[in-house]
């Protein structure tokens, strides 16, 4: 079944659909990672971005339930050079067909990837649209033009959920309070941005009990359950654009040690008085090197997003920069010199790629002990 892939620059790809027939717009990006698709299509900071990998083939070792970072796919769509409809993996339970089929997402293969990436890199991240319903590209180009982009949208809250629940070694348990989490050396109030399983697993291994609760929590009812810790996820979208969530990490500060990963890191730089800035087609991937420079050590990390925050808009007397990418320099990581509470930008649970920098879950919970 063919598809075209238009961008709102007026760039026309060809491919064909190996999920059947469908149409829809999102931001495109690239991930350079060879392995983790199935921790890509379930990580819910892909709302409203159509995912292309840059690795040629995609499905070989299938799917399975312990690789999924979330209850659902998010990426609006999957875009791929070769797809393998037969794998070969012993964990495999299912073909990736099928899997996108059952969200409901398109699956594109046959496109020059390498030339989609090569264009993004140069121009920039672009609006665009899939379609194996509407084959001109005339209209196809209008229709990624008119398509709402990131900037400036709420998307953390179509992923956050709805209800708060505790993490247990099966998974998440409705209820509040810490009265359905798994049993902790430290309770942990997990703020859920977007956030992906593994981040959960890792601090209950560590010990921790974990209470998830949307993104729209006060910090009064965040504070009444008396963690000793509060986790800022990851998730979708412009950091600006999330209305009342900065002002409620604000009133945390300093009265709860804090830990942000990703969106969290730029939801704290927001909340410390600076400002986020977007990255011309940002970091996808597992493979993207991190310097800590408390340390001096380098870290492989794996990485995605399109913000970041500008350390040019923060205080110096009172945060600190900790961790920079080492291809362009952006922050990384940081921390502030007051209160209890550092971030970074990349992903340190990993899920999938590297497990260098594991290490940050036992800082924050020795800086909650």
């Amino acid at each position: 079944m063919k598809a075209l892939i238009a961008l709102e620059d007026g760039t026309i790809f060809e491919g064909v659909s190996f999920t059947g027939p469908g149409e829809t717009t999102g931001e495109i990006v690239f991930n350079t990672g060879m392995s983790g698709y199935q921790e890509v299509l379930t990580d819910p900071s892909y709302t409203g971005q159509i995912v292309t990998m840059t690795y040629p083939l995609i499905g070989n070792y299938g799917v399975n339930e312990a690789d999924m970072e979330s209850s659902r796919v998010h990426v609006q769509a999957f875009i791929v050079k070769e797809y393998c409809p037969y794998p070969s993996n012993f964990r495999a339970t299912a073909n990736l067909a099928d899997f996108l089929k059952k969200y409901g997402v398109l699956g594109i293969e046959g496109v020059d990837t390498r030339a989609l990436t090569r264009h993004i890199r140069v121009v920039g991240a672009l609006k665009g649209v899939v379609s194996t319903l509407d084959l001109d590209p005339a209209s196809l180009v209008a229709k990624a033009k008119a398509s709402p982009g990131l900037v400036g949208r709420d998307l953390v809250r179509e992923v956050s959920c709805k209800e708060p629940y505790g993490w247990t070694a099966s998974g998440p348990v409705l209820g509040t309070n810490f009265a359905t989490a798994a049993p902790g050396k430290c309770k942990v109030v997990a703020i859920d941005y977007g956030l992906k399983y593994n981040q959960l697993r890792l601090m209950t291994e560590r010990g921790c009990a974990i209470q998830v609760v949307p993104c729209d929590t006060t910090a009064d009812a965040i504070l009444a359950m008396n963690p000793d810790g509060v986790f800022l996820s990851n998730g979708p979208g412009d950091p600006a654009g999330i209305p009342g969530v900065i002002e409620t990490i604000r009133e945390l500060l300093g009265k709860k040690p804090i830990f942000g990963i990703c969106l969290g890191q730029q939801l704290l730089g927001l909340a410390y008085g600076g400002t986020t800035y977007k990255l011309k087609f940002g970091h996808r991937g597992i493979n993207q090197p991190v310097k800590d420079l408390t340390t001096g050590k380098i870290e492989i990390a794996s990485q995605n997003h399109g913000f970041c925050v500008d350390m040019a808009s923060l205080k110096a007397d009172e945060v600190e920069l900790t961790h920079i990418n080492l291809n362009d320099g952006s922050a990384e990581g940081i921390r502030h010199k007051k209160y209890p509470a550092f971030s970074v930008q990349y992903h340190p649970e990993n899920a999938p790629g590297p497990h260098d920098a594991i290490y940050l879950f036992d800082r924050f919970i020795a800086m909650m002990q």
